[in-house]
């Protein structure tokens, strides 16, 4: 008698999900519609908008729909408010995914630091809101200056920024393309997750002739490299985000490991190490560079 129940129930649950089913999909395909409707009518309006995918950022005013868009160097710089920079400072606190890839990027930091002789004054640039600054602290007689084009970057670093630390920094509202600093005035530039968001070469350039030009010896930078799995799937998302919305916008950029070397080589720069962050899976490198003589 039990078994007779189980089955009528079952039946009675079958029948009520090829009833309901179609349904359900058909209101939430027509709430997708509508959304990217409103979307669109948006882009066309002139209202910024975000994008809801993880390779496009703010989108900018009055910009036709259907022309593709890359947004690099300083032109996505506006959109860190106060908000935005603060969201930034705790998304790498949030989860522990996060966490642990903070440990794992700051552990190669150290490390390249020691590479190059533990430096006594240094660039940090982009600063962000500060995440590597009790890292680059941990020399308490290092000189950091603490570089960035968001001023409310910089106004969130110092909130966060623990207070026996903060008279060790010094902060400066600059850019990347012109450094406000004279000519080998640090020993060293660390500058992390900064290259993957320059999509122009010319502008790479121009921000590697900086480098040489400020920095007396060393530079410690990431970006991300093809050649592994992230890559790929990252290829793969792009490719359908593109098929959808053509205008998407674009502050993220993958690089062929030759390609971003041979850049290197042609600013006169050397590379000493290069690490991973996890090789074959992880889009992420870190380079030690060392100046060579023009």
């Amino acid at each position: 008698m039990a078994t007779l129940e189980k089955r009528k129930k079952a039946a009675w649950h079958r029948h009520r999900f090829r009833r309901e089913a179609p349904a359900a999909f058909g209101m939430r395909q027509t709430q997708k519609h509508a959304a990217c409707r409103r979307l669109k009518e948006n882009e066309a309006g002139g209202v910024i908008t975000k994008a809801l995918t993880l390779n496009v950022c703010t989108a900018t005013r009055n910009k036709p729909v259907g022309v593709k868009q890359i947004i690099s160097g300083d032109q996505f710089a506006h959109k860190y408010n106060y908000d935005h920079a603060r969201n930034y400072y705790q998304k790498h606190h949030e989860s522990w995914m996060r966490r642990i890839s903070n440990r794992r990027e700051q552990a190669l930091a150290r490390k390249a630091l020691q590479l190059i002789g533990d430096p006594a004054t240094i660039l940090d640039l982009p600063c962000g809101a500060g995440r590597f600054w009790p890292l680059l602290a941990e020399n308490q007689q290092r000189r950091i200056i603490a570089a960035d084009s968001s001023p409310a970057m910089l106004e969130v670093a110092s909130e966060t920024c623990p207070a026996e630390l903060i008279t060790q920094i010094e902060q400066l509202h600059t850019s990347a393309y012109g450094i406000e600093l004279e000519e080998a005035s640090v020993d060293a530039i660390f500058s992390m997750r900064l290259l993957h968001h320059i999509g122009e070469a010319e502008k790479r350039r121009a921000i590697l002739r900086e480098f040489h030009r400020v920095t007396r010896r060393h530079v410690i930078l990431s970006l991300w490299i093809d050649g592994n799995y992230k890559a790929w799937r990252r290829h793969r998302r792009d490719e359908a985000v593109l098929r959808r919305n053509p205008s998407r916008l674009q502050n993220r950029f993958i690089f062929k490991p030759e390609n971003i070397e041979q850049e290197f080589h042609d600013a006169a720069f050397a590379i000493v190490a290069k690490f991973d962050f996890l090789p074959r899976y992880s889009m992420w490198r870190l380079y030690v560079l060392d100046k060579l003589p023009t």
